[in-house]
């Protein structure tokens, strides 16, 4: 029977006809699953990761090419594909991931939103514990901030790159709309203190200056451990996500509290380095210092302007082993396979000091 005909049936035969198509569905669901546990025995064969940033982008093309004019959008088929790549990526190996915790983080919802909820979440407290379980296997991989539309970098991240990067290296990337929430244990309660990270603080802050001025606010290590606080602190809040008003049983008060709307951060998906393969549409990130003489910053900037490089960020960190010499870390559109990428690497390494490739991954979305 085609589809235009199914207007004209009664809602029993609906009913019937959704039921042999879920029974399809999930006959073709197991087949995959089949299909996936094959792969991960293929991949351990060949001591190969689990988890294949450049396959899952491939994957997520290959949806938006066949979705054609069905009433799925995009986004929605994706989110159910996530699940399936989850499940399928758990069989093949039961994957942990590290985050910056308590959960109920940004972070959290980032790690989510590339490896779905079929994974071990390990919630640490700061993120160089992250860093460390990833380079001692403890955990296959982590999720870690490294910058804001509007507050910049988070500068010990870069840090941490610099120290772990090899043998750890950059996977992938994944951007997170930040939407914050007021949360309270009682809307009735007169708040006087506010718990929350310091980034969070400053990117609501017209908004609290103009409804709690005179409100404490006091720091906590992330947005998720402000609202576990608030919860177990009388005439408290925290500002968070809506996540974590769920996890430690918390009211929303307010939402969308965030004084920019179009706030997002960007994080890093860190495993064992492992060379992957290019998609066509890349990042490289890497570190340089440059020698000590006038222009040389420019002179190694122009590299990649002769190789036709975008640059889409560059940060000066100190090099903590000579005083007032930086490092600088640098993002470019491109994979460290490409020859006009490798040809400017080669000629960065004549020009600087230090050249370091931090990884070369997909672009998000």
């Amino acid at each position: 029977m085609a589809e235009e005909d199914w207007e004209g049936m009664a809602l029993e035969e609906l009913r019937q006809k959704i039921d042999q198509v879920d029974q399809d569905l999930v006959c073709l669901l197991n087949q995959r699953a089949r299909l996936a546990h094959l792969i991960g025995q293929k991949k351990k064969e060949k001591n190969l990761l689990v988890y294949s940033p450049t396959r899952e982008r491939e994957i997520r093309e290959n949806i938006r090419r066949w979705r054609g004019k069905g009433p799925l959008s995009e986004e929605a088929l994706w989110s159910i594909y996530r699940e399936i790549i989850s499940a399928c990526r758990a069989l093949q190996h039961p994957l942990r991931l590290a985050f910056l915790g308590p959960r109920g983080t940004f972070t959290e919802i980032a790690a989510r939103q590339v490896f779905g909820s079929q994974v071990e979440f390990l919630p640490l407290e700061t993120v160089e514990q992250v860093f460390e379980e990833v380079s001692k296997g403890n955990a296959q991989v982590g999720v870690v901030p490294i910058e804001n539309s509007v507050e910049g970098v988070e500068r010990r991240t870069l840090d941490l790159l610099h120290h772990y990067c090899p043998p750890l290296s950059i996977q992938a990337e994944t951007f997170v709309e930040i939407h914050h929430c007021f949360l309270v244990r009682d809307p009735k309660e007169e708040v006087r203190s506010i718990f929350s990270h310091p980034q969070a603080f400053a990117q609501c802050a017209r908004w609290l200056a103009h409804h709690y001025p005179h409100a404490e606010r006091i720091a906590a290590t992330s947005t998720a451990r402000g609202a576990e606080l608030a919860a177990q602190t009388p005439r408290s809040a925290a500002i968070g996500p809506a996540l974590a008003a769920e996890i430690y049983g918390l009211s929303v008060l307010h939402q969308n509290i965030e004084d920019y709307p179009n706030n997002r951060t960007r994080f890093f998906i860190i495993g064992p380095s492992e060379p992957s393969s290019a998609t066509g549409q890349d990042k490289t990130s890497i570190i340089l210092s440059t020698q000590h003489r006038a222009g040389a910053l420019c002179d190694a900037l122009s590299i990649l302007k002769k190789h036709n490089l975008n640059m889409t960020m560059i940060e000066s960190r100190p090099s903590r082993e000579t005083p007032w010499e930086y490092i600088f870390f640098i993002d470019f559109e491109g994979h460290i396979h490409d020859d006009h990428v490798r040809r400017a690497m080669e000629e960065l390494r004549e020009q600087c000091r230090m050249v370091k490739i931090l990884g070369s991954y997909p672009v998000s979305g």
